[in-house]
């Protein structure tokens, strides 16, 4: 029994997206869907991060060849940048997760994922292996494997240096291992007891490629044609890809809807290898289940005698399909495709079913106002029987009429311990680089299931069918209109401190406030409590009026200098404690993301000093620096295009560029004249790392004196020796003296984007490299220019500043303080 309801959980849920409304078929679609029916073959296919799939590949063999299709992504793309806002890390991650799933309603692919954290660039596999802890990492795959089944399974990449990427590779490395343990009963057998059986697929290819200046296609290879025409979708496979590819926005991957012939190439590397076909030797039809073989003329006659101008009159014969397909033993294929014929059910009697709330979140014990509605939009018999969700359980024997909405509305208590809609990745800390998740079932899964899910039966044509719906929240937008999003539980308390990082000069004391949300009780200062070490001691600040914020004065007793501690809070009533807080992201092309961070900060210790006062700061993509600059001590202004002018420039002691500014902002090129000007007229420029040097066929003008950006140039590993090649150069020196302690801690990286090819006008007082490479010299790079300095920064600023890092801040200081 429990086997049973895991598949039907999986099916159910693969059918309905929520976050959006049901989705609805017109008679084309409708004739597609009947005609994958008779296609029981099924392709994995496997990459590293969010936009390794191949995007035109995936809609091709969703809907040309119509196999059952998903991608596994070895990771949700967590330590990348943002091309759309400030998001790093986990934040980036959810937005990734979502712009995955946005792609997949486009190409009709399913989406998986592992546990493995993206902890940024690494040129090794070996690396990545190891700080994922490869067994967790492989048993994830194993299980995928097992749970989708796959006939094929198709990796985007080698496992060696071709790949371009230590994760790229160790996705491969991983694949090829799992394609053999799936199959192995002694292989992590502490599945089997939720419902999995090993599963060998056929083979595992590898879809070659030509891209990056590397071509490992080859005319002895697989060869497919994927840039065909579907006239029931009215797009070429190209165009879908190109849509699907767009939804990656934090990465800036918008690509055209190509036409046309356009051909992937495929090399065998493991099992029985294909000559003419991804399914050579594959039986995937009805004749691969037992008793199935009369269900695909069954099929064919539905698919004979349908009306796209009345698809009501299928609906008979598809209740008795499912009816047949139901009578078959249970398996993975028949279960899915009782989903199939159920959706088909559905869209051929034109049965709308929706459950939403006007409240757009629910704390824990609250109350949620929930409005069903049901129409059936064409003449068959339909009966509502029964409307099971949390502690509601009823039955109704309502028939429905043709084309009226039947409305019920009831208020439903949620329970005192309800868990709240954290992603269920993030309920536990990271172990390593492993998000680390307690629930087998929750394995695998592109996020979690809804808050609210209502259970709904009805009869259509004699026959029951459970009907799966997400409560939704439900607003009509006066610009988006008709707007669908989920619906998330929160705590009852929440709080969180008011900054990220708070810096303590010299011996100065720290003024810290914790903000306080109750939701549901009031809370008083006395419940809150804060963990911290002995190198601080802690005054709680006076009671005040304002019941919602809690200070507090941490005094340092320890002479050690320039490091970093985290503190965190916890609030507590009772045997119930809450340490976290709502944040929400909302960007137009995924649903509202809703998750909860803990309640902590960074204790910055900073020997530092400053020179300069007023800084003018270019925002970047998913910048976090001018904070960072303020809580320094700076004024920082924001400037707009507007403001890049003689007169208002020189007012300022420098002027700092954001990450990838120059790629997003063209008039930063055509501004240059006048950037050179303030910088020639005794000013500081500073420019973070740059992506290329052109965006498309716009070339990218900045700084004085000519050099290239390199994207293959970078320094991944955080802990990297840093030499000092220029140590008496004012940057290392003035107004603080820059040693190796400087460079300890950091996180992800050093430096990416690395300047090359550096005019002679360049200083680089800089050396460093990953272990094995040689040195390079362009993550810091400096130009005396009239009276004033440039400087093309690589090193990682964007990501030390938030992280609390002393170094980072002292040597930016310097860099600011150049020449004055």
């Amino acid at each position: 029994m429990r086997k049973l309801i895991f598949f039907l959980l999986i099916i159910l849920h693969s059918l309905f997206s929520f976050s959006q409304p049901p989705k609805t078929y017109n008679s084309s679609e409708i004739l597609l869907q009947l005609k994958k029916l008779n296609v029981l073959g099924s392709v994995l296919y496997v990459g590293a991060h969010p936009d390794d799939e191949n995007n035109a590949l995936l809609p091709y063999l969703a809907n040309e060849k119509l196999y059952r299709t998903a991608y596994l992504s070895l990771t949700r793309g967590d330590g990348g940048q943002n091309l759309i806002g400030e998001e790093q890390g986990v934040e980036l991650g959810l937005i990734r997760t979502q712009e995955l799933l946005a792609a997949r309603r486009i190409d009709g692919a399913e989406q998986f994922f592992t546990r493995a954290y993206e902890f940024g660039f690494s040129k090794s596999a070996v690396e990545a292996l190891r700080i994922w802890d490869k067994d967790k990492i492989l048993s994830d795959f194993v299980w995928v494997i097992r749970e989708f089944q796959p006939d094929v399974i198709i990796k985007r990449f080698p496992p060696d240096a071709r790949a371009g990427h230590g994760h790229h590779a160790a996705s491969a490395i991983l694949a090829d291992e799992a394609f053999t343990a799936a199959a192995d009963p002694n292989r992590f057998p502490e599945q089997f007891k939720y419902g999995v059986k090993p599963w060998q697929a056929k083979r595992i290819m590898w879809n070659t490629f030509n891209f990056g200046g590397t071509n490992t296609t080859s005319e002895d290879q697989l060869k497919i044609d994927i840039g065909g025409y579907n006239s029931l979708l009215g797009k070429s496979y190209g165009e879908m890809g190109g849509e699907a590819r767009t939804m990656h926005k934090s990465q800036g991957e918008g690509r055209p809807r190509r036409r046309g012939q356009s051909f992937e190439y495929f090399a065998t590397t493991a099992g029985t290898p294909a000559k003419t076909d991804l399914m050579d030797g594959i039986v995937y039809d009805w004749k691969r289940i037992n008793g199935g073989e009369a269900i695909g003329i069954q099929v064919n006659n539905i698919i004979s005698n349908y009306k796209p101008d009345q698809p009501v009159l299928s609906v008979q014969a598809l209740v008795k399909l499912y009816q047949t397909v139901k009578a078959l033993p249970i398996s993975n294929w028949q279960q899915k495709k009782m989903g199939e014929v159920q959706q088909l059910v559905e869209a051929c009697s034109g049965l709308y079913v929706e459950a939403t709330s006007s409240q757009q979140k629910v704390v824990q014990g609250d109350s949620l106002r929930t409005n069903f509605v049901f129409i059936k939009r064409n003449n068959v018999d339909a009966v509502l029987k029964h409307i099971s969700i949390e502690n509601f359980d009823t039955s109704f024997s309502t028939a429905l009429p043709v084309n009226q909405n039947i409305t019920y509305n009831k208020t439903l208590a949620s329970a005192e311990n309800k868990k709240i809609s954290q992603p269920y990745w993030l309920e536990s800390p990271l172990v390593g680089g492993t998000f680390e998740v307690h629930d087998q079932l929750q394995i695998g899964k592109p996020q979690n299931d809804p808050s609210f899910e209502a259970t709904i039966l009805i009869n259509i044509a004699g026959e029951d069918f459970l009907i799966k719906r997400p409560v939704q929240y439900r607003v009509i937008d006066p610009v988006k209109g008709d707007t669908y999003e989920p619906i998330p539980v929160l705590p009852k308390v929440e709080l969180m401190y008011d900054k990220e990082n708070y810096l303590s000069v010299g011996n100065n004391a720290v003024n810290s406030f914790i903000n306080l949300k109750s939701n549901a009780d009031l809370f008083r200062s006395q419940e809150i409590s804060q963990r911290f070490s002995n190198k601080w001691t802690l005054q709680n600040t006076p009671a005040n009026n304002d019941l919602n914020k809690f200070g507090s004065i941490f005094i340092p007793v320890s002479k050690e200098s320039n490091y970093t501690e985290e503190i965190t809070a916890v609030a507590k009533k009772g045997n119930v404690s809450y340490d976290g807080y709502t944040k929400t992201i909302s960007y137009d092309h995924i649903p509202t993301i809703t998750y909860f961070p803990r309640a902590k900060a960074n204790l910055v210790k900073l020997d530092i000093k400053t020179v300069g006062k007023k800084i003018g700061y270019i925002i970047g993509a998913g910048d976090k620096v001018p904070q960072a600059l303020q809580d320094m001590g700076y004024d920082v202004k924001t400037l707009s295009e507007a403001d890049l002018n003689d007169n208002y420039l020189k007012l300022f002691d420098a002027i700092i560029v954001g990450i990838r500014a120059y790629n997003i902002f063209e008039f930063l090129t055509s501004k240059n004249d006048v950037l050179m000007r303030y910088v020639q007229n005794g000013g500081n420029m500073i420019v973070q790392y740059l992506k290329s040097n052109q965006v498309g066929n716009r070339k990218i003008v900045v700084g004085p004196y000519p050099f290239i950006i390199d994207a293959g140039s970078r320094v991944t590993e955080e802990n990297a020796v840093v030499n000092f090649l220029l140590p008496n150069h004012p940057a290392l020196n003035y107004p603080n003296k820059i040693t190796a302690k400087d460079f300890e801690g950091w996180v992800q990286e050093r430096s990416t984007y690395q300047a090359l090819q550096l005019d002679t006008h360049y200083e680089t007082p800089l050396g460093m490299n990953d272990k094995g490479e040689p040195q390079s010299n362009g993550s810091l790079a400096i130009a005396k220019y009239g009276k004033g300095n440039f400087v093309y920064a690589s090193l990682v600023f964007f990501r030390e500043l938030p992280a609390g890092i002393p170094g980072a801040y002292r040597l930016l200081a310097n860099l600011i303080a150049l020449g004055k």
